[in-house]
């Protein structure tokens, strides 16, 4: 099912109130990894500065419900846990649990192991054990509802968790084939050999069957997993694709993706959207501060799609997730 997204519908509000907050957890050897939780609170919610940006939440307030769904949250490349917090907002409004997690080695402070894509499926799998099994408020979640939302690397790292096998050599010939794009120059500045993406190391891709359902938008190295990569997928996805992305041209990341997945997706296609505008819109402060993640092409209200988008997901979360 494709949908192409031309008018921006309103989006109901949730009465919960959200709680938020910071922890660290264990990662075997390595240091502490650093996440964000949102859920549903009776507590009174107020403006928070959490990194960038003010949200109004209740920080570390009581839990309220039984039974809750959990969605894990994979942040794109250079970004943190709060990539995503309007959608991590809405998803705690909705009912659910949000927990996102700072991908170490892929962050905006800490690229040093940003091709070891391996790592991030063990992050997400570490970070759905923590909440399942670990967190304060565990006892709080349904272990049976549980998804998983990704943008960009975090589109691929999802993709990994419900069953995707990529083939990383597939990277090589596709920089030799599209110098220009902007995953080859990048690596050209880098000094990075593609040919290096065929050195991975047996029987890391993590896989997770607690998860049920995905939201996928702009994934990374789409091309990079071919229909037999993508034929242990088996879960409900919600893919969506920015109609003028130019970091990830079209047909070689999500309709790559749409095309080899072994039940078609619920697919959303945005007129005028480009890559970052699946990031939420930023304050003037941002805005100059950031501008190549901030700015949208003329005409695109990235405020009014977010309304949008955050009521979509949330809604095929509820049906998935049931």
């Amino acid at each position: 099912m494709v949908a192409v997204v031309c008018g921006l519908l309103a989006t109901p509000a949730f009465a919960a109130n959200v709680g938020f907050e910071e922890v660290k957890i264990a990662n075997g050897t390595e240091p502490p990894l650093t996440v964000g939780i949102w859920y549903p609170t009776n507590a009174a919610a107020a403006e928070q500065t959490v990194g960038n940006v003010t949200e109004t939440v209740a920080r570390d307030a009581p839990i309220a419900g039984r039974g809750l769904p959990l969605v894990v949250i994979s942040h794109g490349g250079g970004g943190w846990y709060d990539s995503h917090y309007d959608t991590a907002i809405a998803l705690a409004q909705a009912g659910f649990v949000a927990a996102a997690v700072s991908h170490a080695g892929d962050t905006f402070d800490d690229q040093s192991r940003v091709l070891q894509l391996w790592r991030r499926p063990a992050q997400l799998n570490r970070l759905v054990d923590y909440m399942l099994d670990e967190w304060v408020g565990h006892q709080h979640l349904d272990k049976t509802r549980v998804g998983a939302f990704g943008f960009s690397n975090g589109g691929f790292t999802v993709l990994v968790m419900i069953g995707g096998v990529p083939n990383l050599s597939e990277i090589a010939p596709y920089c030799h084939a599209h110098p220009d794009h902007d995953l080859c120059s990048a690596l050209a500045r880098a000094g990075v050999d593609p040919d290096q993406g065929a050195a991975v190391p047996v029987g890391v891709w993590v896989r997770d069957p607690r998860i049920k359902a995905a939201v996928i938008a702009a994934p990374a190295f789409g091309f990079a997993f071919g229909r037999a990569g993508l034929s242990g997928v088996h879960v409900p996805v919600q893919l969506w694709r920015a109609a003028d992305d130019r970091h990830q041209p079209d047909p070689y990341y999500e309709e790559a993706v749409r095309t080899d997945l072994p039940h078609p997706p619920e697919y959303h296609v945005i007129p005028n959207a480009g890559h970052y505008d699946f990031l939420p819109p930023c304050d003037a402060r941002l805005a100059r501060k950031m501008p190549a993640l901030c700015n949208s092409l003329p005409g695109f209200n990235r405020a009014a799609f977010h309304e949008q988008f955050n009521g979509d997901v949330v809604d095929f979360f509820r049906k998935q997730l049931r």
